[in-house]
């Protein structure tokens, strides 16, 4: 099976029910409010730009992440 691939438009609610091993990297962006019912309707982009992170760095870190794990 194919790993799951994420984007820039990506929800991180829906990023984290893809594989929730991921809460790792959003936290070490600084995104340590992962549970808050806002932070589940950011896209990735969003959550990057809020961070101060690349958005799409963090779309790259997280894709690589999801295909050595899946």
């Amino acid at each position: 099976m194919a790993a799951a691939v994420v984007t820039k438009d990506t929800l991180i609610g829906d990023l984290l029910r893809i594989d929730a091993n991921v809460a790792p990297i959003l936290l070490g962006i600084g995104m340590h409010c992962l549970g808050c019912p806002s932070s589940q309707g950011e896209t990735i982009e969003e959550a990057a730009f809020v961070h101060g992170i690349n958005p799409q760095e963090l779309v790259d870190k997280i894709n690589e992440f999801l295909a050595t794990t899946n």
